[in-house]
């Protein structure tokens, strides 16, 4: 996909109405929920999940981050949370996101993929024409425990990079982003926005104003890329 004129950010581990607000105001087109998972930061019930989905702006998508692999479960799950997008944050099984596609018509499908080497890339053009956009993060889903986000740590952005180019969906960009290195992350990989939890959160992991702020900044200042791609509708 070509790199877009103007990305977009996403704030990842939202946990109550009040970092909702804080998030909407500093621009973000999205915000991220995050239900039960084997580790990592930011989670929240799902009937808080379902609240502050509830009462979100409109045009502003609200993505359920979910490490059910069972389609029935994440059903379910989506139908109790009404979010506008899913975050499927582990590998699902083999036909999978053709159920979630069936059960789920208008709600948009978006698939993690962990960058834990060159790999990435065939994991991800695997699934491209099964999701309306993936998000490349920095977990690790081979481990004991899994790791399926928030962890705070970068990988290889020329791997992210290959994969955007490649896809024909939009790629959102995870993974130890913070506003001190935004831009570099936006220069290398080009991705359609940028999806941050920890780096825009103080040490007691509340949303933190003015790093908010410096991230927008950066977002949203103006870039000349030639040309611009569409939406992950």
């Amino acid at each position: 996909m070509d790199p877009v004129a103007r990305p977009r950010f996403k704030i990842c581990c939202i946990s109550s109405l009040d970092e909702t607000r804080l998030a909407v105001e500093a621009g973000a087109s999205a915000l991220g929920l995050v239900s039960s998972m084997p580790s990592g930061p930011g989670v929240i019930p799902d009937d808080r999940i379902a609240e502050i989905a509830g009462r979100v702006p409109p045009g502003i998508d609200t993505f359920l981050l979910t490490s059910l692999r069972d389609p029935d479960a994440i059903i379910a799950q989506h139908r109790k949370a009404g979010t506008s997008a899913l975050q499927l944050v582990d590998e699902l099984p083999r036909g999978a996101h053709d159920e979630l596609r069936s059960a789920l018509p208008g709600v948009r499908l978006v698939q993690v993929i962990h960058v834990t080497g060159p790999e990435a890339v065939a994991k991800a053009e695997a699934v491209a024409e099964s999701v309306h956009a993936v998000v490349l993060d920095s977990g690790n889903p081979g481990l004991k425990v899994k790791q399926l986000g928030g962890t705070g740590r970068r990988h290889d952005w020329k791997i992210s990079a290959r994969i955007r180019e490649r896809l024909d969906i939009p790629v959102f960009l995870a993974g130890g982003l913070n506003p001190d290195n935004a831009r570099e992350a936006l220069d290398t990989v080009q991705p359609f926005g940028l999806d941050v939890c920890t780096g825009v959160r103080d040490a007691h992991f509340q949303l933190d104003p003015e790093k908010l702020k410096r991230l927008a900044a950066t977002v949203m200042a103006p870039i000349s890329t030639g040309s611009s791609g569409h939406g992950p509708g």
